[in-house]
């Protein structure tokens, strides 16, 4: 059997852009996603680009779900030579203002979920090839985030396992962490975008080109990737400042840009749209 990469959130935006950009290089994919009409894309995808595409629905936040797919990935014997670890969950909002299910909910996905499919996926690997995996990290993970703080710290734990595993696994394989800043895959996401204003619009970027830096990058062996030379530049500038003014400034950052969202009337382009 052919060694497969695997996608987990394939049929989302930067998941999507990740299945596209690997099925033009001509690799066997095992996509998974909650989803269940993944598997008609993933014919689709099969036809157009000759080449391998399994679909295996699979809610990820689900323990017994995950525990489903992975045990049965073991049992059919796959092989795989990497890992893109895209799915993941974002709630805006001060950390009062969301449930405990909504909490918990982006702990499950960001933190469990992850952990758990590259502990199970790594003992599958191709012997004859180099492992790849990249975890999808954000921006977000290098500073403390007021209002989107469970998630920020997410990322950032999801950038620290991403060093250490980095150096476990360097015998056979490497480890790289994608830090992006935002990307207009939902509506939500366009709105903060715009909400906050200039910066939110100059550190955007298209998950498809986010998707091409990244998958080029692992195959190199690189580490941390940071998408667009501004987002690069803002990241340089902002770790030689106190995490205690960033935080501050973080914070004031989103406030504004809350305020924003909260008007009925959000611009887009030359549009005027209701929300």
């Amino acid at each position: 059997m052919k060694s497969f990469l695997m996608i987990t959130g394939a049929t989302g935006g930067l998941g999507s852009a990740f299945v596209l950009e690997a099925a033009r290089l001509g690799y066997d994919l095992l996509l998974t996603d909650r989803a269940p009409e993944g598997a008609t894309y993933a014919g689709r995808l099969a036809e157009k680009f000759n080449i391998n595409v399994v679909y295996e629905p699979c809610d990820l936040a689900d323990e017994n779900a995950r525990e489903k797919l992975l045990t049965g990935l073991k049992a059919s014997g796959y092989k795989f030579w990497g890992l893109i670890n895209v799915a993941g969950l974002d709630n805006e909002g001060g950390f009062l203002e969301r449930n405990r299910a909504q909490i918990l909910k982006i702990m499950q996905i960001n933190i469990l979920a992850t952990m758990d499919v590259t502990h199970s996926i790594l003992p599958l690997r191709d012997p004859d090839q180099r492992f790849r995996l990249i975890n999808v990290c954000s921006m977000a993970g290098f500073y403390p985030m007021p209002f989107k703080a469970t998630y920020a710290a997410s990322k950032r734990f999801l950038l620290d396992f991403s060093r250490a595993l980095r150096e476990e696994i360097k015998s056979f394989g490497s480890v790289t962490a994608l830090c992006p800043s935002g990307m207009p895959t939902t509506v939500e996401c366009m709105r903060s975008m715009f909400a906050q204003g200039f910066w939110g619009l100059v550190t955007s970027m298209n998950p498809e080109d986010v998707a091409r830096i990244a998958f080029r990058a692992a195959l190199r062996g690189r580490f941390l990737v940071i998408p667009g030379w501004i987002n690069q530049w803002i990241h340089a500038i902002s770790s030689l400042v106190p995490q205690a003014i960033a935080t501050k400034y973080v914070a004031k950052r989103w406030s504004a840009a809350r305020s924003k969202q909260e008007d009925p009337l959000v611009i887009i382009g030359n549009k005027t749209a209701l929300c």
